[in-house]
C-alpha cells in the first residue's frame, strides 16, 4: 500500500491549471523530494494533499484511503508551511502543543510529547520564549517541532529551509534525515534547490507547470535523467544543455563532432552535458577555449569557459593540477563522448548517449 497516492489530479484558478492531471505514488517511509522551479505547483500539491485547497478532478489518497474530500482535521497529516506561520503571542511550548490541544489530549501527554520532540530538534532552552525573540532557523525548527506532534505517518514540509544561510540549511537537512528515519514515517519535501534536493532524496519528484517531469530513486535520476528537465534542475552546477546540429548521424556544438545513437531520425535535438565531464587543461587533445568566470567552492572549482562562442561549465577538484586558472587566460577543454546525453528538442525526452567523437 502505498503511503500517498495522486491519480490524475487537475486543479486551476482562474481558468489557469496549476496542478494538471498528476499521478505519483509515494511510498512508506520514504524521504521523497519534489523539486521544481518556483510555480512549478509543489505548493499547491501539498494544499491539496493536507486538504487546504480542493482538486478539481482526480482522487488523492492517503494509505489506501481517499481523502480527496475529506477536511483537514480528517486527514492525519503533519504540516508545516514553508511561512513557518508560528502564532506570536504564544511561547514556542504553546505553538508546538498546539495541535495536541486542538485534539484535546491530556496536559501530560501533550507536555511529554513536547520535551521529547524539542530535544529532539535541540530546543529545549527555546520553550519558554516567543517567536519574536528566535532566529529564523530557530523557528524554522520549532515549525517542524509543531508539525511532528502529530500521531501521523506522513509528514509534508514545504520549502522549509528557503531563506536560511547555507551553513544552518546544511545542519538543518542532516536533521531532517535522521528524523525520518527515528520517526519511521514518510516525509514528502519540496525544494527549489537541487543541492537540497539531492541531499535529502531517496526518491525524487520533478515537477513544472503543475506536470509530472519524472519520479524516481534520486541516485538514477541524476545519473540517467529521462527527461531533459530532469538533468537541468537536478544537479549542480547546472548542466550544459546546448542545441545540436546534425549530419550524417554525428552531432556538432563548439567545434566538437559526436556520433549519435542508432535509429536517430530527429534533426531537433538537444545535448546534455555533466560538468564534471567537461575535462579542462592547459593542453593535450580538446578544444581552445578561453576562461570566463572561475568559482572557487572550497573543495571543487566551477570553471566557465567560451568555446568557439559556445559557453561550457566544467566542475573539478580543486586539488586538480590545472588549479583555478586567470580570467581570459587560454585553456584546453575536452568532452567526453560517452557521457553526453540526447534529448528530443520538442518533447525533452532521453534517447540515449552518444557513441564516440572527438575535437573537430
Amino acid at each position: 500500500m502505498h503511503a500517498v497516492e495522486f491519480q490524475d489530479v487537475t486543479k486551476a484558478f482562474h481558468g489557469r491549471k496549476a496542478i494538471d492531471g498528476v499521478s505519483l505514488s509515494i511510498e512508506p517511509g520514504s524521504f521523497t523530494v519534489i523539486c521544481g522551479p518556483p510555480k512549478a505547483g509543489k505548493s499547491v500539491l501539498f494544499r491539496l494533499l493536507v486538504g487546504l485547497e480542493q482538486a478539481d478532478s482526480g482522487r488523492i489518497l492517503l494509505e489506501g484511503r481517499d481523502i480527496t474530500h475529506a477536511p483537514p482535521s480528517g486527514r492525519n497529516i503533519g504540516y508545516v508551511p514553508q511561512s513557518f506561520a508560528l502564532y506570536p503571542h504564544m511561547s514556542v511550548f504553546e505553538n508546538i502543543a498546539y495541535p495536541m490541544r486542538l485534539a484535546k489530549a491530556p496536559r501530560e501527554e501533550t507536555a511529554r510529547r513536547v520535551d521529547q520532540t524539542a530535544a529532539m530538534l535541540s530546543i529545549t532552552h527555546l520553550l519558554k520564549k516567543t517567536p519574536d525573540q528566535l532566529s529564523g532557523g530557530e523557528k524554522q525548527r520549532v515549525a517542524v517541532a509543531r508539525g511532528l506532534m502529530k500521531d501521523a505517518h506522513v509528514f509534508v514540509l514545504d520549502d522549509p529551509l528557503v531563506g536560511l544561510d547555507y551553513k544552518l540549511r546544511e545542519r538543518l537537512m542532516d536533521e531532517m534525515k535522521q528524523l525520518c528515519e527515528a520517526l519511521k514515517t514518510t516525509f514528502v519535501y519540496a525544494t527549489s534547490d537541487s543541492l537540497e534536493a539531492l541531499t535529502l532524496a531517496q526518491s525524487l519528484v520533478v515537477l513544472e507547470a503543475g506536470r509530472l517531469v519524472e519520479h524516481g530513486p534520486a541516485v538514477d535520476m541524476y545519473l540517467e535523467p529521462r527527461n531533459v528537465r530532469s538533468l537541468e534542475v537536478i544537479g549542480f552546477p547546472r548542466a550544459n544543455i546546448l542545441d545540436a546540429g546534425t549530419s550524417g548521424g554525428e552531432a556538432r556544438i563548439a567545434g566538437f563532432s559526436f556520433r549519435l545513437p542508432p535509429g536517430i531520425a530527429s534533426s531537433r535535438l538537444l545535448l546534455g552535458i555533466r560538468p564534471e565531464h567537461v575535462l579542462v587543461g592547459t593542453g593535450g587533445p580538446g578544444r581552445a577555449g578561453r576562461v570566463a568566470i572561475v568559482e572557487h567552492l572550497g573543495s571543487e572549482i566551477v570553471l566557465y569557459a567560451d568555446v568557439d562562442g559556445v559557453s561550457l561549465t566544467a566542475a573539478y577538484p580543486a586539488e586538480n593540477a590545472i588549479g583555478a586558472p586567470p580570467i581570459d587566460s587560454a585553456v584546453t577543454v575536452a568532452v567526453q563522448p560517452e557521457s553526453v546525453m540526447v534529448f528530443d528538442r520538442e518533447s525533452g525526452r532521453f534517447l540515449g548517449r552518444c557513441t564516440g567523437g572527438a575535437a573537430a
